[in-house]
This record gives structure tokens, sequence and C-alpha cells, in this order.
């Protein structure tokens, strides 16, 4: 795993949201200290507080990761992943309901 690259996204992400080490190491129940050495790549941190930290911060652990997983999927199916992963839930259906729009006017415009 790339934690280097991992803590990096983690540090964008809590400065998204405006919160501070101390803050998201509250959070996540873990000292100020350790969460410094997570976001440096100093130190790992386990699949419970990884996926705990992700609910914190509101995105996927795969996006968290993304950096870590050897990718099999094209860079377009990565970006729609970031994006899904960053919106709303009412964002997300958003987006689904306006793909299959595209999708069906496409499969109507072959025919």
């Amino acid at each position: 795993m790339n934690q280097i690259a991992l803590g990096k996204r983690i540090r964008e992400e809590r400065k998204k949201l405006n919160l501070t080490q101390e803050q998201l190491a509250e959070k996540l129940d873990v000292t100020t200290t350790y969460m410094g050495f997570v976001e440096r790549g100093e130190r790992c941190i386990t699949l419970d507080k990884l996926t705990c930290l992700a609910n914190i911060l509101g995105v996927s652990v795969d996006y968290l990761l993304a950096d870590s997983v050897a990718a099999t999927s094209s860079n377009n199916e990565k970006l729609m992943l970031q994006l899904l992963a960053s919106a709303t839930e009412d964002e997300q259906n958003l987006i689904i309901d306006m793909a299959k729009l595209i999708l069906n006017h496409s499969d109507s415009s072959k025919k």
C-alpha cells in the first residue's frame, strides 16, 4: 500500500471539510500525533480505522486507496467513481438518472 499517497488523500479530504488534525483525530478516536503520522505516510492505519475514517470524510475506502490499488478499470471509470464518491446521495441519484437518460437516448438514435 502506498501510505504516502493515502496520507495525502486523507489530508486533502480533511481540509475540504475544514477539519483540523485534532478534530479528525477526536472523531476517529485516535491521538493527534497518530493522525499526523498517518497523513505523512509514516504509520499504517487499520482497516477498521480506515473504514471509519472514510465514513467521517464522506468518501469511499476505494477512493482513499485509489493510488494504492492496481487499477484494472479505465481512467473514465475511475473518474466516475471519484465523482460519485464525493457527491451527496441526491447528487449521486441525479448523476445516475442523467447517465441512464443519455444511454437510452444513444440507444434510441442507433435504431
